[in-house]
Order: structure tokens, then C-alpha cells, then sequence
């Protein structure tokens, strides 16, 4: 069913990529500059930038340093002082954010004042004073970027939601079987003892609480008495006949369904993280229903292989689960608030980083994460984004096949 639906998506999205005029396209070229023309590059492997005889190269330089910039001047070919040149570069980021970078002397170049942090994404304007001549060259240097028509993100399902604040659950998994609870047989017998002259149930019959069982004649009075059955369950042992004399002895077993024991097996490095109250998510094998309940009882002895067992209830109004089934379940070991967090489902691989795609009115570019712990679907963030930045969850790999089809790269 996903499979066809998500065929469906892409058959819509073709069709309205064929209807709008300009529905998806890459935002790796400009009318600045064609993206299938390699820049002019210089010596030190920078971008060069020429007026006349007057020429500016300008290389990202990030070699035992956090990104910068480095510019090197000539006039005519022949190497100009850097303190005769003044310089400045804004960068026009995704959302007009813009970067303002001073440079300084250093050597025979000029340095930059501020950390050019990733993503490297941005329109570039450089201007420069020599001689009493102004100077001036913009371009794009755009990577990591793409612009999607929003009909066409719908589409594809392309689902976002706001960076902020999660609270990270973390579990660890824990295995065991279902069990019933000790309080699930309850044996019947005679009250007073007698023949049994009319047996009204059978083997495997479902019974009410105070349906009949049996009817006995005392061996005292020679009155007839009803046994009734004193819960709601199942006759899982009979062991009486019509004429039998019932002699003390236990003629049926009733066991009550509707409620089990998940028993799961922790082990030695996890014995102190789980206590009595414990949140647990489980799933019983053979059913699709995800069960939420919790720690009821810790057995105090360990089995041969070190496993305590931890007991949780499970509720089976369906009358749909078995002893003996296997359960698959997450104990949940921690709740931890952190200020910052985006969904997994979301995170995809660009270069050497795990991203997110930021969504900034119709266009989409990576935001490169420095990532901390983990808990459930979430995943704290602790650079690289800022909050309230609105970023792709659901199907970002649309994104990422379009944006390396696009091929586009940076300077450095």
C-alpha cells in the first residue's frame, strides 16, 4: 500500500512539474554565472576575481584553522602589499541573513575577521578600494541548496516541522514471554461432599462469573446444591463426571484470560537502571497492536544466565494474545529535556555531515549538525541550527537526490 501511494506521489509530482513554469529547479546557478562554467582559479587555489589589471583572489583556507577567508592581491601580475588594498565581503545567506567580513594583513595576504561556518552557501559581494579605485564582483556560491515549487512538495510529501524544544526517551530493550498471573486459576470444589449428579459445563467452555457448574446431592442432606463459578474464564482442567462422588478434591480449573504478565529479561548492566514504575512500549509476537504499560514487579532471584525478570501487565480485552507468545519491548530508562532536537527520520548525509534540510519560503538547503544524545524518534541538536528553524522530516531523501544531481559545490 506505502509502495502505490508513494508511486502515486511521484506520478502527480511529474505531471505537476510538466504544468508549472518553473517547478523545480536548482538553485546552484544564477544569472551571474552559469553553473557549467568552472571559475577561473588561482595559485593558492581560490576564486579569481579580475577588474582591468587589477585582480583578487579569494580562497576559503581551513587548514588547522576553522574555516576563513585568505585573498591575495596583484596588479598587472605582480604581487600587491596587502596593507595597500582595503576589502570587505558580505555574505547574503539563505533568509538575507548577512555576513560582514573585515580583513587585516597578514603576511603577504589578507586575513579575514570571522569563521566562515557551514553550510559554505551563500551570494557573495567583494569590494575592494586601490589606488583610490573602487572595485567591485558579486556571484553565487551556492551549495547544499534547491528550490522546490510547494505544489510539487506536497506532492512528494515533503513534511516539515519547527526545530525546538523534545524530550529525549530512552529505553533499552529487553525480550521475554507471556505469562499468566499467579492469580489466574482458581481451582473448584464442593462445598459439602456428595455425588455429582449433573455436570453442566465441559473442557474448554467459556464460562461467567456465576454460571452453573455442577449440581451436587449432599451425602448429608440428600439436597441438591449448585456449584456456580466464582469468576469470568475458561474451564482449562475438568476432572469430574456425573455419579462421581466429589471427595474433597478439586473438580475444576478456571483460568481467567483478558490479563498476562510479560516477563522480560534484564541483564546485570542494566539491572540499575530499571526500577519498579517503569514506562514500557511492547509488542507481543503475532500482533500488530504496540502495548504502553509498566514495571509492576521485579523477581528477586536471578536466573542461570544473571536475568532478572521484570513483570508488566498486559490487558487483552480482545481476548487476541496467548501464553507462551513471545514479547519484543523497549523499558523506558530516562526522560531528558533538552532545548534543542529534530526528528531522525529527517537526518541525511551531505559530504562528511549529517544534515537536515532547512526550509526558508520555497527553497531547501543543509544545515550541517553537531548532534548529542539520542531518545525515541528524537535527536538533540547542539550546533548547526538554530531553533525555530523550520526543516524537512519526512522524505528528505527527494531533497537529497536533487541536490546531487545538481551537483553543487563550493569554493575552497
Amino acid at each position: 500500500m506505502k509502495n502505490t501511494k508513494l508511486l502515486t506521489s511521484v506520478s502527480l509530482a511529474l505531471t505537476l512539474c510538466l504544468a508549472l513554469p518553473i517547478p523545480f529547479a536548482t538553485a546552484a546557478s544564477g544569472p551571474t554565472e552559469s553553473a557549467e562554467v568552472e571559475p577561473e582559479k588561482g595559485p593558492h587555489r581560490g576564486r579569481m576575481l579580475r577588474d582591468g589589471d587589477f585582480a583578487v583572489e579569494l580562497a576559503i583556507f581551513e587548514t588547522g584553522v576553522p574555516p576563513e577567508f585568505r585573498v591575495w592581491l596583484t596588479d598587472k601580475g605582480n604581487v600587491i602589499a596587502p596593507q595597500k588594498v582595503k576589502l570587505n565581503v558580505k555574505l547574503t545567506r539563505l533568509g538575507d541573513v548577512i555576513d560582514d567580513i573585515n580583513f587585516r594583513a597578514q603576511g603577504d595576504f589578507l586575513r579575514g575577521d570571522s569563521v566562515i561556518y557551514e553550510p559554505h552557501s551563500f551570494y557573495v559581494t567583494v569590494t575592494a578600494q586601490y589606488k583610490g579605485t573602487s572595485y567591485r564582483w558579486e556571484y553565487e556560491n551556492y551549495e547544499g541548496r534547491t528550490t522546490i515549487e510547494q505544489a510539487v512538495a506536497d506532492a512528494m510529501e515533503i513534511k516539515t516541522e519547527i526545530a525546538g524544544e523534545a524530550t529525549l526517551h530512552q529505553s533499552i530493550p529487553a525480550y521475554g514471554v507471556l505469562a499468566f498471573p499467579p492469580n489466574a486459576h482458581t481451582k473448584v470444589s464442593a462445598r459439602f461432599d456428595g455425588e455429582i449428579t449433573q455436570r453442566h459445563v465441559n473442557f474448554g467452555d467459556k464460562v461467567k462469573k456465576g454460571q452453573r457448574l455442577f449440581t451436587i446431592e449432599s451425602n448429608e442432606s440428600l439436597k441438591p446444591y449448585t456449584i456456580k463459578a466464582p469468576a469470568t474464564g475458561v474451564i482449562t482442567s475438568l476432572m469430574a463426571n456425573e455419579g462421581e462422588q466429589t471427595k474433597g478434591r478439586t473438580l475444576i480449573t478456571l483460568t481467567t484470560t483478558g490479563n498476562y504478565i510479560a516477563r522480560l529479561a534484564v541483564y546485570p548492566s542494566d539491572y540499575d537502571k530499571v526500577k519498579v514504575g517503569s514506562d514500557v512500549s511492547l509488542r507481543v509476537e503475532g500482533s500488530a497492536q504496540d502495548i504502553t504499560a509498566k514495571v509492576t514487579f521485579i523477581e528477586p532471584e536471578v536466573r542461570r544466565d544473571q536475568a532478572r525478570i521484570h513483570w508488566v501487565n498486559v490487558n487483552d480485552a480482545q481476548d487476541a494474545l496467548s501464553v507462551g507468545s513471545f514479547v519484543n519491548a523497549n523499558i523506558n530508562v530516562a526522560n531528558i529535556a533538552v532545548p534543542l532536537a529534530v526528528k531522525k527520520i529527517g537526518l541525511q548525509a551531505f559530504r562528511d555531515f549529517t544534515v537536515v534540510y532547512a526550509k526558508v519560503g520555497g527553497q531547501y538547503e543543509v544545515r550541517m549538525l553537531e548532534l548529542g544524545r539520542e531518545g525515541g524518534e528524537w535527536i538533540e541538536v547542539l550546533g548547526g541550527l538554530e531553533p525555530g528553524t523550520e526543516y524537512v522530516t519526512e522524505n528528505s531523501f527527494v531533497l537529497k537526490a536533487d541536490i546531487e544531481k545538481s551537483g553543487a559545490s563550493h569554493d575552497h
